[in-house]
């Protein structure tokens, strides 16, 4: 059993693996590992790679050591199938490079665009060859509610929850659908230049507001909502394979 951790700015996703197979999935608040005991205790638990957008000090790695098992640490120096042509990769988030991991093992050799829908979108561009070469990050659908209501004088705070017509009918409904829809006119933008430069590439998009992405998105895009988790999985079979 293999066991994917994916240490977010807000919480934590665990992941066990039989193979390539997800078998078993929790989300955590950041800070609370006691899963890592119960997991450890009910299952057998070979290998383990952490993947984390935050700072960890040795005494939260010290958390891990009860599983008993070799652990990981993802990052920029870390082997993966992918070679990485991005100017800075000491600062490249980590989950970041295991989507695009998880969309090459999907699809090799093609030219892939990945976008990652979560606290902020992701855009990361592959080429066929398995060149990583970096992309661009914008706000996610929560950071553009908060700071129309941050930073105005009288728009409320919005739910991403609720109705997105084309036309706002209501204040609540004018910021859901301004922003939701906004977001999806600007993937579908990214996702023309992409496929006007390589009209056969793949396009992935994964992240935690991928469902509410998905159904306002025309172009032909595959969804896989376990994308890093998948491409963590296969970083560390390989890296255990050596």
């Amino acid at each position: 059993m293999n066991l994917i951790i994916d240490i977010g700015n807000n919480s934590s996703k665990y992941y066990l693996f039989n193979g390539n197979q997800i078998i078993l999935h929790s989300r955590r608040e950041n800070g609370s590992y006691g899963i890592l005991k119960e997991w450890s205790k009910d299952f057998g638990i070979e290998k383990a790679i952490v993947s984390s957008v935050i700072g960890l000090d040795d005494t939260v790695k010290k958390e891990f050591e009860v599983l008993g098992c070799p652990v990981i640490w993802f990052g920029s120096n870390t082997p993966t199938p992918l070679t990485i042509k991005y100017r800075t990769p000491g600062t490249l988030g980590s989950d970041r490079l295991a989507a695009a991991v998880g969309a090459w093992d999907k699809a090799p050799e093609h030219n892939l665009l990945v976008i990652d829908s979560g606290s902020a979108i992701t855009f990361d561009f592959v080429d066929r060859n398995g060149n990583y070469h970096g992309g661009n990050i914008a706000p996610g659908i929560r950071m553009r509610l908060k700071a129309l209501h941050d930073y105005t004088a009288c728009l409320p705070t919005v739910d991403k929850e609720g109705d997105t017509p084309s036309i706002g009918y209501d204040t609540e409904t004018a910021i859901r659908s301004g922003v939701i829809r906004g977001i999806c006119h600007e993937i579908e933008g990214y996702i023309g230049e992409f496929k006007e430069k390589y009209g056969d590439g793949f396009v992935f998009l994964t992240g935690g507001d991928e469902k509410t992405l998905i159904n306002h998105i025309k172009s032909r895009i595959f969804a896989d909502k376990y994308l890093v988790a998948k491409g963590l999985n296969r970083i560390l079979q390989d890296y255990t394979n050596e």
